[in-house]
């Protein structure tokens, strides 16, 4: 007895990996350390904060470099798990790369290096001083381990993580607007932790698993007798708050256009589409039965969120605040995609997220742009830009036609999903919403044009602007003009990113290569 006792707690095999782990696999865990070392690193520089940007700037270049790596290895190989403390899964802590989380990674990364090259000449000394460039590495690991774990307590882990260095972010400077903003943001954001939090309690309670690989495999079983519908329900309240969609979008609005306008691209960039991209991995893969009896109630929320969204926008004096508009806005597009749920719809909200990224940080970049050559935000303050800066005008066109999904740029190809997926399950009302949507605010953005750019300077009424400040130095143009490109290109050549958004799509809904990836080592067949 005594023996084979010893020889069963011998047999590492039964609850470890022995085997040594491919030197590749080390590559997904590699962006989320080199953030949090980053960001360690320019803590300790608190006194030489020379430093800070060259060294954030570098480190993001490696996280490109690095997630356009792990995107490689997922397209030619596959989705691919590393297990943490070699335990064998579902008991270890997993890391899964798959194209939906490696797709946003790369473009998360890309985002932030923009950002950390605006910042470099738009965030002043006590704004490093107080930790700017830190926040931003930490935003990083949070928003990369979101999109990379494939624990769904580890998924609120890197929440929590995103959202304590968010907060940091959100109050540089310390004035009234910020802390007030802040203190909205926080509270309300809390909420939505906390939802997350008990429905991470009552899923273990459930399945005694937060692996969601173990969770894919176990849910068809225990739908019969296990209350899952409550839980999909509990995961999509607090993963909507996160996103800011209707009727739990309040928050947005009131903080996104208080802190620094980098600040503000990075938020309306990355954060609200980590909640989307949580909705698409709990709600598509886990949940996809409980998703489909859900799916009107998401769809309403979707119509109501992009339709408010543009009509809040068209309401706005502020440009800070009419972005926070479109973030929500297009939310609503993601929401659909969702609550369609065929591959296409699926497909469709992953490229709007992808291309939302990229233009929600390019469109703050510009609206920082804009208040630095005509002194101020509000639309009655602006005027005759076009005629100060030909250039810059030509780049916020680009962007405001693809904002409002228009051809050739990179917001006409997912709505043109979008409205073709909805069509195709009959479901007309959702694609007039979209459309109406879109309408909506191509005249927001056209409103904007015309009072900023194309009215002359002598026209304008309201207040007398503030005294113009001096235009940014070069290093800030390079990150609005490369992100614009990027919208324009994917826009005239949407068929690689288009395809790898299928793909990811068919990952979701037939999550067997996940799956198997996670247990390829041992554990469950």
């Amino acid at each position: 007895m005594a023996s084979s006792t010893t020889s069963a707690i011998s047999d590492l095999s039964a609850a470890l990996v022995v085997t040594p782990v491919p030197l590749s696999d080390w590559l997904i865990i590699l962006p989320v350390a080199l953030s949090i070392g980053a960001g360690a690193v320019l803590m300790m520089l608190r006194h030489a904060m020379r430093w800070h940007a060259p060294i954030a700037i570098t480190a993001l270049v490696l996280l490109v470099l690095l997630d356009a790596a792990l995107l490689w290895k997922v397209v030619t190989e596959g989705p691919f798990t590393m297990v943490m403390g070699r335990w064998l899964p579902p008991f270890g802590i997993a890391f899964t790369a798959d194209l939906t989380g490696t797709l946003l990674s790369l473009t998360a990364a890309i985002v932030a290096l923009a950002a950390a090259i605006h910042a470099s000449a738009d965030i002043d000394a006590s704004g490093r001083r107080y930790g700017f460039y830190p926040f931003l590495m930490l935003l990083m690991a949070g928003v990369t381990g979101a999109f990379l774990t494939g624990d769904l307590f580890n998924l609120y882990v890197w929440f929590e993580v995103l959202l304590i260095s968010s907060f940091g972010l959100i109050v540089l400077g310390s004035t009234r607007e910020q802390i007030d903003g802040a203190l909205k943001y926080a509270i309300l954001n809390l909420i939505g932790t906390t939802l997350f939090l008990i429905a991470v309690g009552y899923l273990y309670a459930i399945f005694g698993t937060l692996n969601m690989a173990d969770i894919a495999l176990k849910a068809t079983g225990l739908r019969d007798t296990a209350p899952l519908m409550t839980l999909a329900s509990l995961f999509t309240l607090a993963f909507a708050m996160k996103a800011a969609a209707f009727p739990v979008n309040f928050w947005l609005p009131a903080s996104y256009h208080t802190p620094r306008i980098v600040v503000s691209a990075l938020f309306g960039g990355l954060l609200t589409k980590v909640g989307i991209y949580a909705l698409l991995r709990v709600m598509v893969m886990l949940f996809p039965v409980e998703r489909e009896e859900l799916s009107m109630v998401i769809a309403i929320s979707a119509a109501l969120t992009m339709v408010l969204g543009a009509m809040g926008a068209l309401a706005q004096n502020d440009i800070r605040r009419m972005l926070g508009y479109i973030v929500i806005s297009g939310i609503g597009y993601m929401m659909a995609g969702i609550a369609i749920g065929t591959p296409s719809g699926v497909a469709g909200a992953i490229f709007y997220a992808l291309h939302s990224m990229v233009l929600m940080t390019a469109l703050y970049l510009a609206a920082g742009h804009a208040a630095r050559l005509g002194g101020g935000f509000t639309l009655s303050s602006l005027s005759g830009l076009y005629r100060q800066a030909p250039w810059f005008s030509g780049l916020a066109l680009a962007l405001f036609f693809a904002g409002s999904g228009l051809p050739p740029f990179s917001g006409f190809w997912p709505k043109v999903v979008l409205v073709k997926s909805a069509i195709d399950i009959g479901a007309w009302w959702l694609a007039t919403a979209i459309l109406a949507s879109g309408f909506i605010t191509t005249i927001a953005f056209g409103r904007v044009f015309l009072l900023c750019f194309w009215r002359p300077a002598a026209a304008s009424t309201g207040q007398p602007p503030a005294q113009p400040a001096s235009p940014l130095a070069v290093p800030s143009f390079a990150p609005l003009v490369g992100l614009t490109l990027l919208v324009v290109f994917f826009g005239l050549f949407p068929e690689s990113l288009l395809n790898l958004s299928q793909q990811a799509a068919a990952g979701l809904g037939n999550p067997e290569a996940y799956i198997q990836s996670v247990f390829s080592g041992g554990g469950r067949p």
